[in-house]
C-alpha cells in the first residue's frame, strides 16, 4: 500500500475555480497493471474502509481508494457552502481519473466501486464518458434517497464530538454504525483507528471537516433526493449490493434500478442495514466476482 496526495482544482460547477484544495488515496497493486478499481467511501467515513477489499484484489488489479475532501486525509475547503456542491466530487473524480490514465501509454479498463455517497460519485462520473468507467458497484445506494433517512442520517452527520479515550470513540464507532451488520473485533477496531483524530489536549475525534454537515442539514429536512434523471443516462454494467434492513436504498427503489438505466444486478444482504461496508469475506467475494473475468 501506497499513501498519496493529489491537487485539485475546487470546481464547484460552471467551471467556477474557488480554490485548490489535496485529496489523499491509498494505491494498491502494481503500477503497470490495465486494469484499474477505483473505491470511494460513504458521507463521514474514509479510504482506509477499504483496506480489506483492497488486498484481496490487488493481486489481479491497482487499486486506488480515495479520501473525498474534507474526509481523511483530504484537504479541508475554506467554504463550507462548497461542500454542497456535488459537481465539487464529480470534478474531483474525474481530476484523478485523469491522473491514472495519464500514467498509461496503453488502454485501462477502469471499474468503480462506491458505498453509499462513493457510489453516486461513481453514478454521476460514469455518466460523463470523460474516462469511461467499466463496470460500477455501488453498496446500499440508488437515484432516490428517502427524506426520513436523510433526517436520520442529520442527527450525527459532522458532528464535532470529542472522547476522552480511544475505547470510548470506538464504542460511539460500533453504535452509529451499527447498521453496517456484524463486524469482528477487528473489523470495528480498524474502522475506529483510521476514523480517529487525536488533539493536542489528548482528546479524541474524527477525522472529517465538521463544516461537511452546514449545507447537508440545510437539505436534509425538505424533500426526497430523486436522482432518477441520472440513472436513466447510466450505461456501465452496475452491481447494487443491499442491506436487507436499510433505509436509504428502499426495496421499491432496487426493483425500479432492475427495470431502467442499466438494469442493475440487485444483491441483498440480510442482517445488515446502511450499507454494507464491504470488509467481510463474502461481501468482498461478492465483488470480486462482478469484477473480475471468470
Amino acid at each position: 500500500m501506497r499513501v498519496k496526495q493529489l491537487l485539485v482544482p475546487t470546481n464547484v460547477g460552471d467551471d467556477k475555480i474557488t480554490d485548490t484544495h489535496s485529496i489523499s488515496f491509498t494505491e494498491w497493486g502494481d503500477p503497470d497493471n490495465p486494469h484499474v478499481v477505483v473505491c470511494v467511501h460513504g458521507l463521514t467515513r474514509n479510504c482506509r474502509d477499504f483496506d480489506f477489499l483492497a488486498d484481496a484484489l490487488e493481486a489481479e488489479c491497482r487499486v486506488f481508494c480515495v479520501d473525498v475532501a474534507g474526509r481523511g486525509k483530504s484537504g479541508w475547503l475554506d467554504n463550507a457552502q462548497d461542500y454542497d456542491h456535488y459537481q465539487l466530487y464529480v470534478a474531483d473524480a474525474i481530476s484523478l481519473l485523469r491522473y491514472i490514465r495519464n500514467q498509461y501509454s496503453k488502454n485501462i479498463v477502469v471499474d468503480w466501486v462506491g458505498i453509499s455517497m462513493g457510489g453516486l460519485i461513481g453514478m454521476m462520473a460514469a455518466i460523463q464518458s470523460i474516462v469511461p468507467i467499466h463496470k460500477l458497484v455501488m453498496s446500499d445506494i440508488g437515484p432516490l434517497i428517502p427524506v426520513a433517512a436523510l433526517r436520520r442520517m442529520s442527527a450525527y452527520v459532522g458532528k464535532d464530538v470529542r472522547f476522552g479515550g480511544f475505547a470510548e470513540l470506538e464504542a460511539y464507532v460500533r453504535q452509529i454504525s451499527a447498521p453496517f451488520g456484524p463486524l469482528t473485533d477487528d473489523q470495528w477496531r480498524h474502522l475506529a483507528i483510521h476514523s480517529m483524530r487525536k488533539f493536542e489536549n489528548g482528546t479524541y475525534g474524527f477525522r472529517y471537516d465538521p463544516k461537511i454537515s452546514v449545507s447537508f442539514k440545510q437539505h436534509a429536512l425538505q424533500d426526497d433526493v430523486d436522482l432518477w434523471e441520472y440513472w436513466d443516462k447510466l450505461q456501465a454494467p452496475t452491481l447494487v449490493m443491499r442491506g436487507a434492513e436499510s433505509d436509504v436504498l428502499m426495496t421499491s427503489t432496487a426493483a425500479e434500478m432492475q427495470l431502467r438505466g442499466p438494469k442493475a444486478k440487485i444483491i441483498e444482504l440480510p442482517g445488515i442495514g446502511h450499507a454494507p461496508i464491504l470488509l467481510d469475506n463474502r461481501q468482498i467475494a461478492i465483488v470480486k466476482n462482478f469484477l473480475l473475468p471468470q
